[in-house]
């Protein structure tokens, strides 16, 4: 029998170990090699930023100042193992050096619109002697930590924003969409929201026509001049009050006037380079004739393309295409070209052919050439196939303990799959995907009657993918998506749940994917999904203790529809904090429910999802936050299907991927103990679900190309029942007993990040069970035990020896590929 007891033991030492190495300060977990002897050295640096800032924004400056210490005044530490650095070759310390960091600093506070800051510096010296053993000698560190204290004070205001460009069209076009200026009156300023701003304009210009204008062209000026100066006074006593009072406000409440100029004749006498003045340079061109080059080798040279013969020409109303194999047709090409001839140059159109085209399958890069003719610009564009056909092979492995059908079991989950690809159906740049796939779960612990084998899974799938939309009719607007296409799927597998279930299924399904700017779009008019069920031994004495299961196991088809939203978009705040939101819902047999006939042969529901994730990073380390919620409803009224979603859309709780300090399917409904006090069928199946997790990311090593990091999380949440059932209570959803349902888990675990893929070990305990019925749930400490013996011993009805007992654990290991969010 496999014995995890050990390994638990490990983790908890270990875990132990490094909570308390990490309290230590970092200084003490530092290693110094070839210091100066007797020579003050930098051995630390900090910053502290004074004043009444926002946190978020407190956050990213001192973020930001960290890159502009000078370089010696910077103590660089490496990672070495864990929680462990060391510092090599330390600068010495001078004092001189700190004003060369002001300057640095003072700078990049100045771009961000803080135009009076105070700073004050500090250092002091730490004496510790290193004891060398070979040499028998202690040698005196002068360890210096820098410390620099700095008052931003209050960052500059814009007090207006005007447009002054010479071109009446540039500055026609500078007006009609003000609305979407990176400056605005009272907001904060920086340079980069003027940036911001001038790559805005130049951006909309080359929308309108104008190819070869850049940023080089625009200037923005900032007035910072007090208006109340501007009143002439011939007493000096009353202009020296003026400018005091001035100064006053202008630390007080800086404001400043953004003026936008076009480079040209008004600053002629300012900028000499010739091409500024180039009249040829801003006017508006239009597309001329676009080329295409569908079989470009990728040892080719484009530019020698240009001009070469041999090729065989095509011609189409908006387009040429050049080939010498055929190995595509034109289609795919036409439906991806946005850009027409004769039509003014618009540089989003422009992108937007060459990403479309990129991101089909069919062309692994995409080169262009442009050459201006008269007011015309004709486009080369050179795709370079990627590889036709290959297949590729997947091995899939999990891990977990706990609770489990029929024992408390270690199940060790395998799986295989290989998959043939075709990037070039028909000459048409069909992508074409064929999968086998097969898994077994194991059970480590032999119960079950004895059998290694608990679980058998098997399937095959074909999956086309067209790179348009393929409807009876034209979609209105749909020049204005992007990576559209319409998917043809369908799949057969077969689940073999030894002694309990046999599952054959057939589904098959007709969507639509498409994205607008960041946000992903698929919606999938047709999903028809064909089941047959086959219960065992096992299942069939479990719906005599759990009658509910018997409507959630039944036999039924699925014909539905399901629509999902996906976005994913950076904070404005902090760029470097992500944010992802996903909402999808399922609806199924509202139509053919109408039809008596058809009731007793499909499921009616409809089901929804949510889920956000955000990610913040910090200078090493890194916090995740999930929060998922789902609801699914029945709504039929056939006494065959019950009250409850079919089991195979229902939610569930536990494993590598959710509430990590439970087995898989080993958590809920609600506080019901039906499940953990039964003898056979142990899953649990919800028709809703919420769950919310936090996870503290940390490096530990790296070892070659393999970066090793550690993780520190909570899992909270449940899947309960919709309906109220007798025959199994508390596991419907109460918002009055929300407190005492909900689950929650701690735990800690080990990342090896091998760059192409990721494996992850997790050691999780229940912090609070519903299923504990002492102390309310919550994990007593100090009468802590890994496994919970509350209930009387459950004999394990899968035994046939009937001596097995079933053991609930307090605790999980969890093995997963990838992070769990």
């Amino acid at each position: 029998m496999f014995n995890c007891k050990p390994i638990f033991i490990v983790l908890f030492l270990l875990t132990t170990v490094c909570t308390f190495t990490i309290s230590c300060s970092e200084q003490r977990r530092t290693v110094v090699k070839n210091f100066p002897i007797d020579t003050p050295f930098v051995y630390n640096n900090k910053i502290i930023l004074k004043g009444n800032l926002p946190k978020d924004e407190k956050k990213r400056l001192l973020t930001a100042l960290e890159n502009y210490w000078d370089d010696s005044l910077l103590a660089r530490r490496e990672q070495i193992f864990l929680f462990f650095y060391t510092l090599k070759n330390p600068p010495l310390f001078d004092s001189v050096n700190i004003s060369r960091t002001t300057t640095f600093m003072n700078g990049y506070l100045n771009s961000q619109g803080y135009y009076y800051p105070k700073y004050q510096d500090t250092f002091y010296i730490r004496k510790y002697r290193r004891y060398r053993r070979w040499h028998k000698k202690r040698d005196l560190q002068l360890q210096t930590t820098v410390e620099l204290t700095i008052e931003p004070g209050k960052n500059m205001e814009i007090d207006s924003v005007y447009y002054s460009l010479l071109d009446s069209n540039l500055q026609q076009l500078a007006l009609a969409k003000r609305q979407d200026s990176k400056l605005k009156p009272g907001g904060p300023y920086s340079k980069e929201a003027v940036a911001s701003e001038l790559d805005r304009l130049v951006n909309q210009y080359r929308q309108n026509g104008y190819y070869l204008l850049t940023r080089d062209y625009l200037i923005a000026e900032g007035d910072t001049t007090d208006k109340a100066l501007l009143q002439l006074t011939i007493d000096p006593f009353e202009l020296a009050s003026r400018l005091a009072s001035a100064a006053d406000r202008r630390k007080k409440n800086p404001t400043v006037d953004v003026a936008v100029f076009q480079r040209g004749d008004y600053y002629r006498k300012h900028y000499s380079d010739s091409s500024i003045q180039d009249s040829a340079n801003l006017k508006p061109y239009y597309i001329g004739n676009l080329y295409y080059f569908p079989e470009t080798k990728a040892t080719e040279i484009p530019d020698t393309l240009m001009n070469a013969n041999g090729f065989k020409a095509e011609e189409h109303k908006s387009f040429t295409m050049f080939y010498k194999e055929g190995t595509f047709i034109d289609r795919p090409i036409r439906d991806h070209n946005y850009m027409r001839r004769g039509t003014l140059y618009n540089e989003d159109l422009y992108y937007k052919t060459v990403n479309n085209l990129s991101n089909i399958g069919a062309w692994a890069r995409v080169d262009t050439r442009s050459v201006i003719r008269g007011d015309s610009v004709d486009f080369y564009m050179f795709l370079v196939p990627a590889v036709r056909q290959n297949i590729t092979y997947d091995l899939e492995a999990s891990y977990n303990t706990g609770d489990v059908i029929g024992a408390a079991n270690s199940l060790f989950g395998i799986a295989s799959s290989v998959t043939y690809r075709h990037r070039n159906v028909a000459k048409r740049a069909i992508q074409s995907a064929t999968s086998l796939r097969g898994g077994v779960e194991l059970n480590l612990n032999n119960s079950n009657n004895g059998n290694l084998i608990q679980t058998t899974q098997a399937s095959a799938s074909q999956r086309f993918t067209f790179p348009r939309f393929i409807t009876p009719f034209r979609i209105k607007g749909s020049n204005k998506l992007d990576a559209m296409q319409t998917a043809f799927s369908v799949n057969a597998s077969y689940i073999n749940r030894r002694d309990y279930y046999e599952l054959r299924s057939l589904v098959t399904g007709w969507g639509y994917e498409w994205k607008i700017k960041n946000r992903i779009w698929t919606y999938k008019p047709l999903n028809i999904e064909l089941y047959a069920l086959d219960t065992l031994q096992g299942l069939r004495e479990a719906f005599q203790t759990n009658p509910l299961l018997r409507t959630a196991f039944n036999t039924g088809s699925v014909v539905s529809q399901q629509l999902s939203y996906i976005v994913s978009y950076p904070d404005k705040k902090n760029p470097g904090i992500n944010n992802y939101v996903r909402f999808s819902m399922e609806e199924a047999g509202f139509l053919l429910g109408r039809f008596k006939e058809m009731q007793d042969r499909i499921y009616q529901y409809i089901k929804f999802e949510g889920e956000y994730k955000r990610t913040i990073p910090f200078r090493k380390t890194t916090v995740a936050l999930r929060a998922y919620g789902g609801i699914g409803l029945s709504y039929s009224d056939k006494a065959k299907f019950g009250s409850t979603l079919p089991f195979f859309k229902q939610f569930i709780a536990g494993g590598p991927n959710s509430m990590r300090a439970w087995g898989l399917r080993q958590l809920g409904l609600g506080s019901s103990l039906l499940s953990d006090t039964s003898g056979s069928f142990r899953d649990r199946y919800g028709d809703m679900q919420l769950e919310v997790n936090a996870e503290y990311r940390y490096p530990l090593a790296t070892m070659g190309s393999v970066r090793i990091g550690g993780a520190l999380f909570t899992d909270i949440g449940n899947i309960w029942n919709i309906k109220r059932t007798e025959s199994n209570p508390n596991s419907e959803f109460n918002l009055r007993r929300l407190g005492k349902d909900v689950a929650i888990g701690i735990g800690t675990g080990i990342r090896m990040d091998f760059s192409y893929f990721l494996i992850r070990v997790d050691f999780g305990i229940k912090l609070k069970d519903p299923a504990r019925q002492a102390n309310n749930g919550w994990l007593d400490i100090s009468r802590f035990t890994w496994r919970n013996d509350e209930f009387q011993p459950i004999k394990d009805a899968t035994d046939a020896s009937g001596q097995r007992l079933i053991n609930r654990n307090n605790y999980a290991i969890q093995l997963g590929i990838g992070l769990p969010f």
